[in-house]
């Protein structure tokens, strides 16, 4: 008698992944500089740093519940962040008008992605330098 493999359910990510037709892709088309995978890494950090700003403001963009509240949206900045395999990526950073939104995934003046970071502390609690 043969084990039946049971059927794992679809999550969020499988559902996402459901929608791309990955045959035909080239390598570079997937990893390269361009690729599908540095686009879903900067847009990945673009949805969070604009959650954590909504969150920040109390409101979600274009509500208005933000009007006349004292701090509001102003734009973006470009930033160039360093990934966990020393490629980068581009990626858009939220502003506000009084310019104290910090944020938490990756923080004013930082250039490492938060993974990186961990990999690095992680060698050097283990003694490699």
């Amino acid at each position: 008698m043969t084990a039946k493999r049971q059927k794992k359910e679809k999550d969020v990510i499988d559902l996402m992944l459901d929608q791309l037709d990955f045959h035909g892709m080239t390598k570079d088309e997937l990893t390269g500089k361009d690729g599908l995978l540095r686009q879903l890494t900067s847009r990945f950090y673009e949805r969070i740093l604009n959650a954590e700003m909504d969150e920040y403001l109390g409101y979600k963009k274009h509500d208005n519940a933000g009007d006349h509240s004292g701090n509001s949206r102003n734009g973006y900045s470009e930033k160039t962040v360093i990934l966990d395999d020393n490629s980068t990526a581009e990626i858009a950073v939220p502003r506000d008008r009084n310019s104290t939104f910090e944020p938490l995934i990756i923080p004013k003046h930082e250039k490492r992605a938060p993974l990186f970071n961990d990999q690095i502390i992680s060698m050097y609690s283990y003694g490699m330098e």
